[in-house]
């Protein structure tokens, strides 16, 4: 690993290691989304989801367009769907019971 990268990985998943952000990503696969609209999906209060896509946007896992008034977000589907990807493709592999991986002992994490 290169001099440094620990660095950057650690901000990396501490960005996406959010229920909610994770939650904001997700839906976004589908399309394009106001904080309205997120805030309705998932049930949260528009100030929730506001302060949880500002380091998404920060880290460029998403992106702000302005429509007149309006806010829409959009996924970086060149990393975000990559990344949704890889994860799924290893749960599936390497922890059959879809987010409990065993443990050497036997206990799942």
């Amino acid at each position: 690993m290169k001099k440094g990268l620990s660095q950057t990985c650690y901000v990396f998943f501490s960005v996406i290691a959010n229920p909610t952000r994770l939650a904001v990503l997700e839906n976004l696969l589908k399309g394009p989304m106001n904080v309205s609209q997120l805030s309705e999906i998932l049930g949260q209060k528009q100030s929730m989801i506001s302060h949880n896509l500002r380091p998404l946007l920060r880290c460029g896992f998403v992106r702000v367009e302005r429509r007149g008034k309006e806010r829409v977000y959009s996924l970086n589907g060149e990393t975000v769907e990559n990344l949704f990807k890889i994860v799924e493709n290893h749960s599936q592999k390497y922890c059959p019971t879809m987010g409990i991986c065993p443990s050497k002992e036997g206990k799942g994490i």
